[in-house]
């Protein structure tokens, strides 16, 4: 009903996304941009083309004056002043498409972006929970008849690929069992494939100012960890972006900031080198200073629209008074 509701409405919203954005700032997030069918995302994110993505970026154009990192830091602290609203492009988990596609559009198009990473994936030497998940996927689609001992591995009677989608991060190991059944090689895939970036391109991409920043040592989903946890998975990234000369004044939430207490961010912003928290929850205000919400942009609809649903969903919840996000 909610969906419906907002396709309807955001039909009558004005071209002129410039003047009807709530926010000074708009925040995409992207993983990846290809042309190819890739094994470990296509069944977890559903990631543009060369076409769209570069349609995408000529909407935003449009509407908002990109800036970079030290633009976007100065104008949060009020001392630039754009002549637009502004946009900041930012990617997340470090697959090598960054390096290889999107970076090459981006410098013909003078835009910057931040990707935030993760540390345990860098040189390809593990792969995330939920890329391997899509990678059984994958292998299972393609396989006329399934090992019944995978059907130990799960308690539901749900569709065995299901229950692989919605696998936890806590739960992870059972991934593996699952692949050594199936004779999927996650090591094998990750010398081959090589799906993330390396440290060298990582490099490369700072020297070419690029910035590449913190997300979270390996991925998990926040809200299922203790405090504890999440803090040590947070500082652990912070540390090693500023031991590598990387951008570690920010952090970027993996999944979603959902559920996470203030608690979290009184501690985190006790290092007065973190300048800001990134969320994901598209158009919104938070009660916490300095955590900016990201739009995702991945789904079957271009720049256009997605900007538009945004827009009316933050009308409606205003009308709501729930368009901000109240830790406690």
């Amino acid at each position: 009903m909610k969906d419906s509701i907002i396709n309807f409405l955001a039909g009558f919203e004005k071209e002129n996304i410039e003047k009807s954005f709530p926010l000074p700032y708009c925040l995409p997030v992207y993983h990846c941009v290809s042309d190819e069918s890739l094994p470990h995302i296509k069944n977890v994110i559903k990631y543009k083309n060369v076409r769209q993505f570069e349609e995408d970026l000529d909407e935003f154009s449009k509407h908002f004056q990109f800036v970079n990192w030290d633009e976007f830091k100065e104008f949060v602290n009020g001392n630039f002043k754009p002549k637009k609203k502004i946009a900041l492009l930012t990617f997340d988990d470090g697959f090598r498409e960054f390096y290889d596609i999107v970076v090459p559009i981006l410098e013909r198009k003078g835009i910057y972006a931040v990707n935030f990473i993760n540390p345990a994936f860098i040189d390809n030497q593990d792969l995330m929970f939920r890329c391997k998940a899509s990678l059984i996927v994958d292998r299972l689609e393609k396989t006329t008849t399934v090992n019944p001992e995978i059907h130990k591995i799960f308690s539901s009677k749900e569709d065995i690929k299901t229950q692989l989608l919605k696998i936890r991060y806590a739960e992870r190991e059972k991934l593996d069992q699952a692949a050594k059944i199936l004779d999927i090689d996650f090591s094998a895939f990750l010398k081959e494939q090589k799906p993330y970036l390396s440290f060298d391109q990582l490099n490369i991409l700072t020297q070419k100012g690029f910035g590449i920043s913190s997300h979270s040592w390996d991925h998990p989903r926040y809200h299922e960890l203790s405090l504890q946890h999440q803090l040590e998975t947070t500082h652990r990234t912070f540390e090693y972006l500023k031991e590598h000369h990387f951008l570690y004044e920010s952090f970027a939430f993996p999944f979603t900031d959902f559920g996470v207490s203030k608690a979290f961010f009184n501690e985190v912003f006790k290092n007065k080198e973190m300048f800001c928290i990134f969320g994901s929850a598209g158009i919104k205000l938070d009660s916490v200073d300095k955590i900016f919400h990201r739009i995702p942009m991945e789904t079957v609809e271009n720049a256009a629209k997605i900007l538009k649903k945004e827009i009316i969903y933050f009308k409606l919840k205003k009308f709501l008074n729930k368009n901000k996000i109240i830790r406690r």
